[in-house]
């Protein structure tokens, strides 16, 4: 799994939830998955339309019978839906799960494993925005799930950023799928 794919899963709220449940077993219709991640209908049908344009999901063919899953994985939506089950276990508690649930958090910790400058983190993730990059980086540290270090050995020091914490275990997880 590449990092456009992550940070394309992750632009949606609740697509890690809705993914680590279907690998956990929970069937594969909106009923029982609107119940298991407490979201609004608004919010996890963007989620779940979106997982299904980055080809994650399907449609299945032989639904219509009321214990069949309206939607199954694909292949690839089944590395991907072990990678989101393992970061859920990972951030059981409601607040850990609302900064993992933000748009760039788990894409940063991914490219953070060693220390890396705010620059080479924003080339690494493409599309972000400095704002975006500066807020979620101060959002992680506040967590303790990055670490800022000032970087001495040059002219002019440079902050960098690494995953400590459980943002270090986030990353392990994400690297098991990559």
């Amino acid at each position: 799994m590449d990092i456009g794919l992550l940070v394309n899963i992750t632009s949606r709220a609740w697509s890690l939830k809705i993914l680590a449940l279907l690998h956990s077993g929970v069937p594969g219709r909106q009923a029982p998955l609107i119940a298991a991640t407490q979201a609004s209908r608004s919010s996890f049908a963007s989620s779940l339309d979106n997982l299904l344009q980055i080809g994650l999901l399907e449609r299945n063919p032989g639904h219509g019978h009321p214990l069949r899953p309206e939607f199954r994985l694909t292949q690839t939506g089944q590395a991907a839906a072990a990678m989101a089950n393992g970061i859920m276990t990972l951030v059981p508690e409601e607040d850990s799960f609302a900064v993992v649930r933000r748009n760039w958090s788990v894409p940063i910790l991914a490219v953070t494993e060693t220390p890396k400058r705010f620059s080479t983190i924003r080339s690494g993730l493409g599309a972000i925005t400095d704002r975006a990059l500066s807020n979620s980086l101060g959002l992680l540290e506040e967590h303790e799930w990055l670490q800022r270090d000032i970087d001495l050995s040059q002219r002019s020091p440079y902050p960098t950023y690494h995953a400590v914490n459980a943002g270090r275990k986030i990353n392990r997880a994400i690297g098991l799928a990559i």
